[in-house]
């Protein structure tokens, strides 16, 4: 798969970061993709739908644990 053009994506991220230091996310194609705010132009990781819900749940029933 072909990496997205970032400039051409509606990123967005949490009203909590504050200080640009965050991950935004975005749809692309159908699929989720997610970059690091500080490198703009770097890499993105890309998720299917089901993934990103599969993540998503697992967070909300403790499954995945982001700090002890």
């Amino acid at each position: 798969m072909n990496p997205p053009n970032t400039t051409a994506i509606a990123w967005q991220r949490s009203q909590r970061c504050d200080n640009g230091a965050c991950v935004e996310i975005a749809l692309h194609d159908g699929d989720v993709v997610v970059r690091d705010s500080k490198d703009p132009e770097g890499p993105t990781l890309r998720f299917t739908r089901v993934e990103w819900e599969a993540f998503e749940g697992g967070i909300a029933t403790g499954e995945i644990r982001l700090f002890n």
